[in-house]
């Protein structure tokens, strides 16, 4: 059995969200050998170095150019080719414009449908068109949560039955490190000029959906509140982690709007090394998100003994269990401050008891997990034969 992979969503040095997915699914299926098939893994771009190494199962096609890859360069090949794949694997939304074989894609969530006004027009255009006859043409659908498993019947009124949700797994490993990670943040302190170390973090790409500047007000609203609503007071920073998604700019307008340029401090992309330290070491991991397709950071964070607040929707319940702090209204400041609140006064006995659920919440995603359900469904689309759906 041939299984071909459109690998460029991986092969992406400053990896986030859905990079960070199907770099972890490549990963875990090379691990997953020997077994009784090979791969051919196509990509825009030479592999980087971290990528799976190449053997006699596991071999790259570079194809140039790279302009509409997906739409002609790809589809070109796959016809070309003498021997062909048993069976094509995307793992984004964006499959091979023409695929004679049988056809998997992976899709994280929909916030494109959902906020169209919260996504460049370029790229809103290019996502619609070019989901719609991904999904249109697969076999079969593979997501990360029951809640993008929703959002795709309600969308594309695709059958359920040809969906499987596939939990993500976990990318930071802090067992063992601890002394590293102490290390690791007194430089980050330096760094990044943090005087005290109690601070709120935050980590993901900054773009409208993951409600920011709410996130702000409330945080400006935490550390002005009257001293009998105490509970930690020596709340100091809110550490914002993650690179410039799009229409970003209100988001720093508004710190500097609301005199915070001391207290929140943006660091922009991070090493994992330097984000596991920034984890173990927080107060609390905040994601006061409108919508998420899962939220890996969340699961990072209780691995990390971090606990978290999060918002009631979406994904976010699936994530966080009963580990979570939840928002309730994450379009309030005022339940993004109250969440906030509730968790600067938790006794140290209580704040053990949320660490200590997050560890058994966390013990039910794993990546080795997901890339054994991963190969069933592509063998089972194999099995099926040539894209069976077809509206």
């Amino acid at each position: 059995t041939v299984i071909g992979i459109d690998a460029n969503e991986a092969n992406i040095k400053n990896r986030v969200g859905s990079n960070t997915y199907a770099f972890q699914i490549l990963k875990y299926l090379y691990q997953l050998q020997p077994y009784r098939f090979s791969f051919r893994v196509y990509l825009k771009n030479n592999p980087l170095p971290d990528m799976p190494k190449e053997t006699d199962w596991w071999k790259y096609k570079v194809l140039k150019p790279k302009f509409l890859w997906t739409q002609w360069r790809l589809p070109l090949e796959l016809y070309w080719e003498k021997h062909k794949q048993d069976v094509f694997f995307t793992p984004g939304h964006y499959a091979p414009r023409f695929c004679q074989t049988p056809l998997v894609i992976a899709i994280m969530d929909l916030a494109f449908l959902r906020y169209p006004n919260q996504f460049k027009k370029k790229d809103l255009y290019q996502l619609v068109h070019w989901t719609k006859y991904s999904v249109k043409n697969a076999s079969r659908i593979l997501t990360i949560s029951e809640f993008s498993k929703k959002e795709i019947i309600h969308f594309y009124n695709y059958p359920k039955e040809k969906i499987t949700v596939i939990y993500p797994g976990i990318n930071i490993d802090i067992k063992d490190k601890k002394l590293k990670i102490k290390n690791t943040f007194q430089n980050l302190k330096r760094k990044y000029r943090i005087n005290k170390e109690s601070y709120l973090l935050y980590v993901g790409t900054l773009q409208p959906r993951k409600n920011l500047i709410r996130l702000i007000q409330a945080f400006k609203r935490l550390i002005n509140r009257p001293l009998a609503l105490c509970g930690r007071s020596n709340i100091n920073h809110l550490i914002i982690v993650g690179k410039k998604g799009w229409l970003y700019k209100d988001i720093f307008q508004k710190v500097q709007e609301l005199g915070l340029k001391d207290r929140v401090i943006f660091t922009g992309f991070v090493s994992e090394k330097d984000k596991a330290a920034f984890l173990a070491n927080a107060l609390a991991f905040i994601l006061p998100s409108l919508y998420e397709g899962f939220g890996i950071p969340v699961l990072e964070a209780m691995e990390a003994s971090c606990p978290v607040i999060v918002s009631r929707n979406s994904s976010l319940p699936e994530a966080a269990g009963d580990a979570g702090m939840y928002i309730d209204n994450p379009y309030s400041v005022d339940s993004i401050y109250q969440a906030m609140l509730k968790m600067m006064k938790l006794n140290n006995k209580q704040r053990k008891l949320l660490i200590e659920k997050g560890f058994k919440q966390v013990e039910k995603f794993s990546w080795k997990k997901s890339a054994k359900k991963t190969i069933e469904k592509l063998l089972l689309a194999r099995n099926e034969g040539q894209n069976d759906y077809k509206r």
